[in-house]
C-alpha cells in the first residue's frame, strides 16, 4: 500500500513538473499578454501541486519525489521548437499544451479508478491535480 501511494506521488509530481517544463518552453513564444498571464496562472497551478506532493512525500519515504528526467525535458523542448517553428500563435501554443494536458488527465484518472485504496490524502491530491488539469484545458480552449 505505501509503495502503491509513493508511486502515484511520484506520477503527480512527474505530471506537475512536466506541466511547468511545457508552460516554460513555450512563454518565450507568446507575444498575447493576456494569455501570458493565464500561462503564469496555470504554471503556478502546477508548483503548488508539486509543493503539496513534497510535503506529503516525507510521509511515506526519506526520497525526494520523482521529476521528469532529463531526456523527457529534452523531448518536451525539442517537440515544442518543432512544432511552432512555422506557426507559433496563441491558437498553436494552446494546442500543444492542450495535448499534453489531455495526456496527464488520461493518466490520471486511469490512476484514480485503478487504485482505490490509496490513502486519503494521496487521493485529495491525486484528484486535485486531474480536476486542476480538466480546468486548465477549458481555459486553453478558448485560445485555439
Amino acid at each position: 500500500m505505501e509503495n502503491q501511494n509513493l508511486n502515484i506521488l511520484d506520477e503527480v509530481n512527474k505530471g506537475a513538473t512536466m506541466g511547468m517544463d511545457a508552460i516554460s518552453y513555450v512563454s518565450d513564444k507568446v507575444q498575447d499578454n493576456q494569455f501570458k498571464q493565464v500561462l503564469d496562472t496555470e504554471y503556478n497551478k502546477y508548483k503548488d501541486i508539486s509543493n503539496r506532493v513534497n510535503n506529503l512525500y516525507s510521509n511515506y519515504s526519506s526520497k525526494e519525489p520523482h521529476e521528469t528526467n532529463a531526456m523527457n525535458k529534452m523531448m518536451t523542448w525539442y517537440g515544442i521548437q518543432m512544432k511552432t517553428m512555422t506557426d507559433s500563435t496563441t491558437s498553436k501554443l494552446s494546442e500543444l499544451l492542450m495535448q499534453g494536458t489531455n495526456m496527464g488527465i488520461i493518466e490520471g484518472r486511469r490512476l484514480l479508478n485503478q487504485n482505490n485504496n490509496i490513502e486519503t490524502d494521496v487521493k485529495n491530491i491525486l484528484n486535485d491535480f486531474v480536476v486542476m488539469q480538466e480546468d486548465s484545458v477549458e481555459t486553453l480552449k478558448k485560445y485555439l
